[in-house]
């Protein structure tokens, strides 16, 4: 059997914290997403570490990760990851977008990226999946209409792609998921995230005074209440992913 094979883009550096912990935030998406026969890869491409042009096709998928850094940003990396985004595009492979990586894929497919306008949403969200689909997405994993998953962010894709559809919304942000194609997923949440990882993310942020120390005990006090439905983003990022859906 050929083994499958997968890389995690990775848009943000780890902290000691993470990196102890969980192995870093590659360690914390292969955890969630690997099984027994594949192999996993992590491109650092937030330190301009990218795969060459000829290893792109050996891969079955990849998947970007959340970042620090603005979508609608043009640092080098970021424009960089741009063209990457649009060469898999056109080679259909399958990719995976998590908060800013949702964000980046929605603006290298086309769409617009930006400052959220009811500010940071840090801590637990529903979401609404869509029953309008027009393939049916969810009807085979058999989940919920609402799942709750942890989001920390402040920006947001502000305009679908072209051709692009909405698959899942909140109260908060609009365009909580979206699908393009049968081969490319943005989720604003984060469903590889731990109350733990939150936890420390959220002192992160404070540290930076990236936000105030009332809305961080705010957050804090409203997490310890609440459980994100972890098994069933699992069950739904493994299957789009890996070509179940």
């Amino acid at each position: 059997m050929v083994e499958k094979r997968f890389a995690v883009l990775l848009c943000a550096e780890d902290s000691e914290y993470v990196k102890k912990k969980y192995g870093g935030y590659y360690g914390v998406f292969v955890k969630m997403l690997g099984e027994e026969g594949e192999k996993w890869d992590v491109y650092r491409v937030a330190l301009e570490e990218f795969p060459d042009d000829d290893e792109i096709g050996g891969y079955s998928g990849f998947v970007i990760t959340g970042s620090c850094s603005d979508a609608h940003a043009d640092e080098g990396w970021i424009c960089r990851l741009i063209d990457l985004l649009k060469k898999l595009d056109i080679m259909k492979k399958k990719v995976l977008g998590i908060c800013f990586g949702h964000q980046i894929l929605g603006r290298a497919l086309g769409g617009k990226t930006g400052r959220a306008g009811s500010g940071w949403d840090i801590g637990f969200r529903t979401v609404h999946l869509s029953s309008s689909s027009s393939s049916n997405f969810f009807s085979t994993l058999k989940l919920p209409a609402r799942l709750s998953i942890i989001e920390c962010h402040r920006d947001e894709v502000r305009e679908l792609p072209p051709k692009a559809e909405i698959i899942g919304r909140s109260e908060k942000t609009g365009i909580e998921m979206f699908k393009y194609g049968d081969h490319m997923m943005g989720i604003q949440g984060h469903p590889e995230y731990t109350t733990d990882i939150l936890l420390h993310l959220i002192d992160r942020l404070l540290r930076k005074d990236l936000i105030i120390e009332s809305f961080a005990k705010e957050v804090r006090a409203k997490v310890q209440e609440c459980e994100a439905d972890r098994e069933a983003w699992r069950r739904l990022c493994v299957a789009f992913l890996k070509g179940g859906l």
